[in-house]
């Protein structure tokens, strides 16, 4: 079983919209693949894959202050130790703010009454789902939760376990975009990563980042220049970096209207418009990827 993670160094980049494209493709080679979203802080795959939920469970993150209104004394010591303003008098009452709180548990050690606990929250959920293309894990983190790197592990460990009971030959991760927590989480494991980039300059700048990511964790790494042509001063300073880092440039897609127009019929662009110069170039970058995975 392979698993290859498709990263950014920001959003924006059109990985959703290349993930969703190799998704049909692996489908239309007759490449079983199960499908990940690990992108949990603003999941879309599912916009265009169209998933009917077949599972969904509740995703328990990190604690949070309950003050029980039987025992408080309104004292006011957990306001006064409380650094995150999460605890305010309201209607005669000590309350806590629980997207405020950052479940320090300061206030339950100040607390003489003993009237405080910590408690866990629920920060989203995780749900199994059939897609037009196969099996999709996905998940929605609620607002303001942290523990996106915890529910990242808990979408591709759910993937895994159904390729290894299944025997599917391949998962594909549409992996968050930057460097932080989550992202890390997305690369473990994986086989390969390919990184998306924009010709400018963050684009450039984060998709070096992203490299420097992947190449700590041991993890081989391929670039594909999205909208290539747009800026192509920008594009040549990608490939000149690539290759002093003897790092492969996989393909270069163009700016192509089509792909938009697919993202708003809920469709890829590979499907939508198989003859569109995107179409035709993201193509070309999958059978790179399939030999390269050794599927061939």
């Amino acid at each position: 079983m392979k698993q290859f993670v498709i990263l950014s160094g920001k959003g924006g980049t059109g990985k959703t919209s290349i993930a969703a494209a190799f998704a049909h493709l692996a489908h239309s080679d007759s490449i079983r693949a199960v499908l990940a979203d690990a992108d949990v802080d603003a999941a879309n795959l599912e916009l265009v894959l169209s998933p009917h939920v077949l599972e969904q469970h509740e995703f328990m993150g990190g604690n949070v202050a309950w003050i029980d209104p039987e025992k408080c004394e309104s004292c006011g010591l957990c306001e006064q130790v409380c650094r995150f303003d999460a605890i305010a008098l309201k209607q005669g009452d000590y309350q806590v703010d629980p997207i405020a709180c950052d479940g320090c548990a300061a206030c339950v050690h100040q607390c003489p009454a003993n009237a405080i606990k910590m408690e866990l929250q629920l920060a989203g959920y995780w749900f199994r789902s059939d897609s037009r293309y196969g099996p999709l894990f996905h998940a929605e983190l609620r607002p303001a939760q942290e523990n996106s790197g915890k529910l990242v592990t808990l979408v591709k460990q759910q993937a895994r376990l159904l390729a290894m009971d299944e025997q599917y030959p391949l998962i594909i991760v549409d992996g968050p975009p930057g460097i932080g927590c989550p992202v890390i989480s997305a690369v473990s494991g994986a086989n390969m990563a390919i990184v998306i980039a924009e010709p400018t300059i963050s684009g450039v700048h984060d998709m070096e980042r992203a490299l420097e990511m992947t190449r700590h964790f041991h993890v081989p790494a391929v670039v594909c220049i999205n909208k290539a042509d747009i800026f192509l001063d920008g594009a040549a300073q990608i490939e000149e970096y690539c290759q002093k880092q003897n790092v492969e440039v996989m393909g270069r897609i163009p700016f192509d209207s089509t792909v938009t127009e697919a993202m708003v019929r809920g469709e890829s662009v590979t499907a939508f418009r198989p003859m569109s110069p995107a179409s035709i170039s993201i193509r070309q970058i999958w059978q790179n990827i399939v030999k390269m995975l050794q599927f061939n």
